[in-house]
């Protein structure tokens, strides 16, 4: 088995994650910047520098307001449009392409704003995983109070000050470097939702509920373990009952939810090597009887073992 590590560790190391920074925008108000809703698998995010925006985006209620140092992404690439807040009609945005990166600027003379554009892109199945597990939408701020900064947020600060440096030159490598930190945001971002008193339902909430944490971690460190929830209640020094209750209300779905998922992403990574068979990876990730493992694998993913595998060898990442 390898080595014990933190739940976010092995859930970063399931998945194949590219970061993909797009954009620099730099523009005075009136200003206005829409997104429709992306294919599967991608996560847009936006990253204001300086300046401030408004966020509106179906299905959450009125605007939010975004000021420097603010991070939104969007794990269900869901559309959603970033405005100056004024109500006057933008006018149309320029575009300058550079080595490494893309400048969008406009005519406003109002307040400026200075934001990059990008995002994730998850290949399947670890985008339904992320889908299932995070909200809609996800919003950190990394300028707090003194008193407030947490070591992360000092972290995420120095990482975006780092993207806008880099994205200030024009040097070779650029465009590799800009996507590299890109994806370390990605991580960077989720360990500071996990820490916020306003984490969202999800695997985010559990965080700030240290006493599910052992079955969190147990789950993501030895999934072929045959867990049972008497089983994964004893390690939180819980009920059945009060283990049931709580992944309800952190999580919005039950304990064998969480496993089964995890079971299922990882089989979808075996999966994708020729050398290993069906019985192999049902082992691996804790079935002993193979129709067990392919009617589970059917019901999660919409499609057989052997379907998987040949989808993704006519559409490999």
């Amino acid at each position: 088995m390898n080595p014990q590590s933190d739940w976010l560790s092995r859930l970063i190391s399931m998945m194949t994650v590219r970061g993909q920074l797009e954009l620099r925008c730099s523009y005075g108000a009136p200003w206005e910047v829409v997104y429709d809703e992306s294919n599967a698998g991608e996560m847009p995010y936006h990253v204001v520098l300086s300046g401030t925006a408004l966020l509106e985006s179906p299905g959450t209620g009125r605007a939010q307001q975004l000021g420097a140092g603010d991070i939104v992404m969007f794990p269900h690439g869901s559309g959603h449009v970033l405005h100056d807040g004024s109500g006057v009609s933008p006018a149309p945005a320029h575009y300058l392409g550079d080595l490494n990166l893309t400048y969008s600027e406009n005519t406003g003379t109002g307040e400026r704003l200075d934001m990059l554009c990008g995002r994730f892109i998850l290949a399947p199945p670890h985008d339904r995983f992320i889908r299932d597990y995070l909200p809609t939408r996800l919003v950190v701020r990394t300028s707090r109070d003194d008193s407030r900064r947490s070591e992360t947020s000092t972290q995420l600060a120095g990482l975006l000050a780092l993207m806008r440096a880099e994205s200030n030159t024009s040097q070779l490598g650029g465009h590799a470097m800009l996507n590299a930190l890109s994806a370390a945001l990605f991580t960077l971002t989720l360990r500071m939702a996990s820490e916020s008193d306003e984490a969202p339902i999800g695997l985010l909430a559990l965080v700030g509920h240290p006493r599910l944490a052992p079955a969190l971690t147990a789950m993501f460190n030895d999934p072929a373990h045959p867990w049972t929830l008497p089983e994964l209640a004893g390690l939180c020094n819980m009920s059945r009952a009060t283990l049931v209750r709580h992944f309800q209300e952190k999580v919005g779905r039950s304990a064998n939810d969480l496993l089964t998922g995890i079971r299922m992403t990882l089989a979808a990574n075996e999966l994708k090597n020729p050398n290993a068979s069906t019985e192999a990876v049902a082992e691996t990730v804790g079935y002993q009887s193979v129709a067990a493992f392919r009617r589970a694998f059917s019901q999660h993913m919409g499609m057989t073992p052997g379907e998987w595998r040949r989808s993704n060898r006519r559409n490999p990442v």
